[in-house]
């Protein structure tokens, strides 16, 4: 069931910033977890992300003025995008200027309390604020680092900046995707920055495990064992090894054969049929009946038994080789029958199919709402008091599913700097220190290499 959230992402509602979901499992598997942000764009916030959704306390640091640049990415109005607001739930956020004496000092302090940091900056800019792992180290012995970069923290690219559409290609991964008689296309979400993201999630947590279960193991060797250095405890995700890591066997492939895989439009490579059809009206629909048992009861339903009986076509490979044919068997069948009809027949016979949704169907579908998948906010289009509040905006909810459903997005990502004086009082730091950050305001930006915090 849908919920519709009637308070308002915009000015730091304390029902934003504090709220506790209600969920089946109990309290939410990372509550207690302390993380500090200060990644940028996509790949280490959507990593922030995850672990705030199920209960980690994540603040992210912003820098003054203008905070994460995705604040104005695909902007409809006012001056936070719904794009930031989706990376950014359930965080807090703090302005702080890493490369100020006074910023150091504070984001040490956090740091000191924090279990996991996590940053994608280009490699070495930590390092050239004064923030590096040593320094880190030294503010917090037991802490966890994940960095998010192109092309890693080592290596002969480590110091070349690059956004994921550069990964996406540099990994093999935009060579396949398009059509053979086009040029590469990219797809329509920033993939390469989302599965780095989720790389890093599941590396922090990882090392977080490893932490505690040394803390727990029996007495005299915990005791005993020496203290594992923070860079055994760091996460390095590269974003074009992220992409890399999800080839399945291409290289394999080559290596044994030689052969380079090409882009197959609508197929994947050895597996048939597979694709996307035209149905009557305009519609399309995609079918994956590439597994032997189902293709021959696939070919019954779209009335050609005679391609199901085929000697030749029982395997992968066999049906492969004959791939046109059966994409225009199947094609005809599809075009002569709305797409009702074709997914009602499919399902009976037990083929997976299944219709191109657009934005607006997924609002609508069924199943995403029995499982708390779309949920509704009220949204400021900005973080003043001239803003507009745009009513029941619908957003992704949170995955996977813990406990039968959903759970509750607790707040849509937080107005700029909403929690920079809490979360420096936490710290326990001197309120004059305080009082300069915070009185500081909205100084000149400096200016700051573009490439340099870009991952």
């Amino acid at each position: 069931m849908t919920q519709t959230h009637t308070r308002t992402a915009g000015d730091g509602d304390p029902q934003e910033t504090g709220a506790e979901p209600q969920s089946t499992v109990g309290p939410l598997p990372l509550k207690g977890v302390r993380v500090l942000e200060l990644g940028n764009y996509i790949a280490a916030p959507t990593a922030g992300r995850m672990l705030a959704d199920f209960g980690a306390d994540v603040l992210k640091i912003e820098r003054p003025r203008t905070g994460d640049e995705l604040r104005g990415w695909r902007l409809h109005a006012g001056d936070t995008s719904l794009l930031y607001r989706t990376i950014n739930r359930n965080k807090r956020s703090a302005v702080l200027d890493l490369r100020s004496e006074d910023g150091r000092a504070a984001v040490l302090a956090l740091v000191a309390d924090a279990d996991i940091v996590l940053e994608n900056f280009r490699p070495g800019t930590l390092e050239r604020w004064g923030l590096g792992p040593d320094v880190l180290e030294a503010a917090n012995p037991d802490l966890v680092l994940v960095r998010v970069s192109a092309f890693g923290q080592t290596g002969p690219l480590s110091s070349r900046p690059g956004f994921a559409a550069v990964a996406e290609a540099h990994s093999g991964f935009r060579a396949l995707v398009g059509d053979p008689d086009r040029p590469p296309v990219r797809v329509g979400v920033s993939i390469g920055d989302s599965i780095a993201g989720m790389q890093a999630a599941f590396g922090a947590v990882m090392m977080l495990f490893d932490r505690e279960r040394a803390r727990t193991r029996d007495t005299g060797a915990a005791d005993d064992a020496p203290r594992a250095s923070l860079a055994q405890r760091t996460v390095d995700v590269a974003l074009h090894e992220a992409m890399f890591s999800v080839m399945e066997s291409l290289v394999p492939d080559h290596s044994l054969t030689g052969d380079l895989r090409t882009r197959t439009g609508g197929r994947t490579e050895g597996i048939a049929p597979s694709n996307a059809y035209t149905c009557a009206g305009g519609d399309s629909v995609v079918i994956a009946g590439n597994g032997d048992g189902i293709f021959a009861r696939y070919m019954e339903v779209i009335g050609r038994p005679d391609l199901g009986a085929r000697p030749d076509l029982q395997d992968n490979a066999g049906r492969w080789a004959a791939r046109d044919e059966l994409d225009e068997a199947i094609g005809a069948w599809t075009g002569a029958h709305p797409l009702e009809h074709v997914l009602a027949e499919l399902e009976g016979a037990g083929v997976p199919a299944g219709p191109i949704h657009t934005a607006a169907d997924l609002v609508a579908d069924p199943q995403l709402r029995a499982r708390n998948m779309i949920q509704e906010f009220d949204v400021a289009d900005g973080d003043g008091p001239d803003a507009t509040v745009h009513r029941s905006i619908a957003f992704p909810g949170i995955t996977p599913v813990l406990g039968g459903t959903g759970l509750p997005v607790r707040s849509l990502g937080p107005a700029l700097g909403a929690d920079t004086e809490q979360a420096l009082l936490e710290t326990g730091l001197d309120r004059d220190l305080i009082d300069r950050i915070l009185t500081a305001g909205a100084p000149p930006a400096t200016t700051v290499d573009s490439q340099e915090d870009r991952t």
